[in-house]
């Protein structure tokens, strides 16, 4: 029988120190295996030197073109998408020192149709996984705002995660996004209350008792990449 592996993906590492320490906290004291990288954050370089300290935690690219609203960036235009995507890979490379495990990106945008393509041949060399390309299964249910600035905290708690892990997790891989963090001055968004409450949830030792229950192991991208290439990423 084919297990479970599940990557607990926090999003947004390096877009404040909040955020940051918010992460740390949900992979040390709970069940985030992998957190992404944005580059574009002003504390990205406080992220990439806490991410030192804890070598078990995978880290991909959390490609940034949009901020929290206030980009114009024309992601209809491929010599841009192109040149701004390797400028971020090689921040990336540049702060902490080796290629990210995977790819993904803010609001999902890499995942648009024009898009899509364009991030596969940029990343085939260096044989990234991205999210959304059929390697694992991608969860985006564990969030509060199902609604654009309606929050409900009900799919962020732990009774809502333990019916995802039961529900939506299948035999072979999946992600699990999520977006633990702290309040800090440096940073604005809509998405902030339902941080913390995320970061309660993903600490609380009944999830881990849930993920035992149902034989599910907890991993990264990079665990994904290595079966990959020995063939075993059934």
């Amino acid at each position: 029988m084919t297990r479970r592996h599940v990557i607990f993906n926090a999003d947004d590492f390096g877009a404040s120190l909040g955020i940051n320490r918010g992460i740390v906290d949900a992979h040390e004291r709970g069940i985030v295996t992998s957190t992404s990288l944005m580059v574009t954050g002003r504390a990205a370089r406080e992220a990439a030197a806490m991410s030192r300290d804890h070598p078990r935690l995978g880290i991909g690219l959390h490609w940034d073109v949009t901020g929290e609203g206030d980009h114009d960036f024309n992601l209809a235009d491929a010599n841009a998408v192109r040149d701004e995507l390797r400028r971020q890979l090689d921040a990336f490379i540049h702060l902490m020192g080796r290629p990210p495990t995977h790819l993904d990106s803010h609001h999902h945008v890499h995942r648009r149709p024009e898009v899509l393509p364009l991030v596969r041949e940029l990343v085939a060399p260096m044989d990234l996984p991205v999210r959304g390309d059929g390697k694992a299964g991608f969860v985006g249910g564990f969030y509060a705002q199902w609604e654009w600035q309606v929050t409900d905290l009900y799919h962020v708690i732990v009774e809502f995660l333990d019916k995802l892990l039961h529900d939506e997790t299948q035999p072979g891989w999946t992600e699990i996004g999520c977006h633990p963090g702290y309040f800090s001055d440096d940073f604005s968004s809509v998405y902030l209350v339902e941080r913390e409450t995320e970061l309660r949830t993903l600490t609380d030792p009944r999830v881990r008792k849930t993920i035992d229950e149902l034989n599910i192991r907890l991993a990264t991208y990079a665990d994904l990449a290595a079966a990959i290439r020995q063939g075993r990423a059934k």
